[in-house]
């Protein structure tokens, strides 16, 4: 099963077209836009694993050049909730 998250991301002054072609060239990194409002970019990754997630965030996308601030918000799925009140 694939894990997805989406990267809420913010870019320093100037630097928001730049961020965005560096993502389009991250595998894992499914779609990628700028956007208006509270943050700059929103992209979709997927991995098989949350940890692999994890180090695409720390690894890959914090690094860029440009990067200022992200913000990673998991999804899940109905697998992941059985059990769980809501």
């Amino acid at each position: 099963m694939k894990r997805t998250a989406f990267i809420l991301i913010n870019c320093l002054p100037g630097k928001t077209k730049e961020v965005l072609n560096k993502l389009s060239q991250i595998p894992n990194v499914q779609y990628a836009e700028m956007v208006l409002g509270p943050y700059d970019i929103i992209a979709i990754i997927q991995a098989s694993e949350i940890e692999t997630l994890a180090v695409i965030v720390d690894e890959k996308i914090r690094t860029i050049d440009g990067v200022d601030e992200t913000i990673t918000c998991i999804a899940i799925g109905k697998e992941d909730i059985t059990g769980l009140i809501f």
